[in-house]
């Protein structure tokens, strides 16, 4: 029976092979992706770099990108006029270092990079080993003739904040942020729609190829922010109880909000779901598994799974035991 609401369907990624990327995405989310490295899957994406698709209900076999063009009523009203996803969603495997890199504001990007979206993101830490660490902004007030000189003369690490990263920590990397994620850190990211990223630094490390990547150092310059970055602290953790589940808030910006949901069924609790008319939600499976069902359909999830739940959508219920990032647009 169809009662006519919206109804939360399965996404499949698309992968990428960055030189920097391990094998924890296949061994631990078994995402069965034929890349070796395998360093980010992209979960939730419109984007076309890397799009997702759906492997459910009645859209079955479409990319994300086709579904939200003939129903832009799954953004809601809050997107009204908009015909793309406005945030992506990713997993990120960091074998190795990521490049020294900053993003652009959303005016930048609409004035120099034909009309497309900055990039403002939030990373969750899914694992991390021992020593850890992630570049943040400038560990004192610069300015662009210095730390050109400092790329040229190869000592930009010395002018960069570093921080130690830890299981469930969160870090938010405001645009025109310098940032690298380190090497040991499984994260999941959420951002705005966009793919520009400006390189700065990349340990002169070559591809596949053998070719060098490139930098984009005079962009860089455009955007990044010289000023001292304060040490990102942890948000206070309140969490909120129901019956079957908890609900602990993340992050909250003009782009997105983030919670993160712990559910709990094994006493036979229900956990009722759903999207509201304003906007759409995204469930990341970060650990766990159990079932989504609603009137006389279902379907199983498990960790590294990722649903997306179209704005007015109908009431499901959530049974099992696992962990969501709940996002929120």
């Amino acid at each position: 029976m169809d009662s006519g609401l919206n109804q939360p369907f399965l996404l499949r990624p698309t992968g990428k092979d960055y030189l920097w990327g391990g094998k924890r995405l296949n061994d631990e989310f078994a995402k069965g992706i034929d890349l070796s490295p395998l360093a980010e899957t992209w979960e939730c994406s419109t984007h076309p770099d890397g799009p997702s698709f759906v492997v459910t209900g009645k859209h079955q076999g479409r990319s994300l990108a086709e579904v939200i063009r003939s129903r832009p009523d799954y953004l809601g009203s809050r997107y009204q006029g908009w015909n793309t996803l406005p945030i992506l969603i990713k997993f990120i495997d960091a074998k190795a270092d990521l490049s020294v890199q900053v993003h652009p504001t959303d005016e930048y990007a609409r004035e120099q990079e034909n009309g497309q979206l900055g990039k403002t993101e939030m990373w969750y830490v899914l694992d991390a080993q021992k020593g850890t660490r992630l570049i943040y902004g400038f560990n004192h007030d610069t300015d662009e003739e210095t730390i050109r000189k400092a790329i040229a003369e190869g000592g930009l690490l010395n002018h960069l904040r570093t921080v130690p990263i830890n299981k469930d920590d969160m870090f938010f990397i405001e645009a025109g942020t310098v940032h690298a994620l380190g090497a040991g850190a499984l994260v999941a990211e959420i951002q705005e729609n966009s793919n520009l990223t400006y390189r700065l630094y990349d340990y002169d490390r070559e591809d596949k190829d053998g070719k060098k990547r490139p930098l984009h150092i005079d962009k860089a310059m455009q955007v990044a922010d010289f000023r001292s970055s304060a040490k990102p602290r942890q948000p206070l953790r309140v969490l909120k109880y129901r019956r079957g589940a908890a609900l602990e808030l993340l992050c909250r910006c003009k782009y997105f909000e983030v919670y993160r949901l712990i559910v709990n069924t094994e006493r036979r609790q229900v956990v009722s779901y759903r999207a509201d008319e304003f906007g759409f939600r995204v469930l990341l499976c970060v650990n766990g598994c159990g079932s989504v069902s609603w009137e006389d359909e279902m379907f199983k999830f498990y960790k590294g799974d990722c649903i997306f739940v179209p704005a007015e959508s109908a009431e499901f219920f959530l049974h099992g035991y696992a962990k969501f990032l709940d996002v929120r647009g």
